[in-house]
């Protein structure tokens, strides 16, 4: 069983930066797609960032330019460094993994930006 743990969130000023990690425990997969999810109060669970094996990664349009996902191969540990926090970016953040047969979530972390 993999279980997902985060570490990362907190309060920071707007304007400032966090990064978040997510280390898997358990057994350890190759070629696994990892994301990073967020859901502020009252809101759906929306995308942020992907990255694949070979470190190819996408962005939600809110977030490019200001976020950048990261791996730590072969360990499946998963970064997200965010910069220039907004307001709007306070949110339960969600570490994801996907392998050929199953998925796995984090438990989350907050992170709240004050204006």
């Amino acid at each position: 069983q993999v279980q997902l743990v985060e570490s990362g969130g907190g309060l920071v000023q707007s304007g400032g930066s966090l990064r978040l990690s997510c280390a898997p425990s358990g057994s350890i997969f190759s070629n696994v797609v990892m994301r990073w999810y967020r859901q502020a109060p009252g809101k759906e669970r929306e995308w942020v960032a992907m990255i694949i094996a070979s470190g190819s990664q996408s962005y939600a349009n809110s977030v490019k330019g200001r976020f950048t996902i990261t791996r730590d191969n072969p360990k499946n540990i998963v970064y997200l460094q965010m910069n220039n926090l907004r307001p709007e970016d306070t949110a339960v953040y969600y570490c994801h993994l996907q392998t050929t047969s199953a998925t796995y979530w984090g438990q989350g972390t907050q992170v709240t930006v004050s204006s």
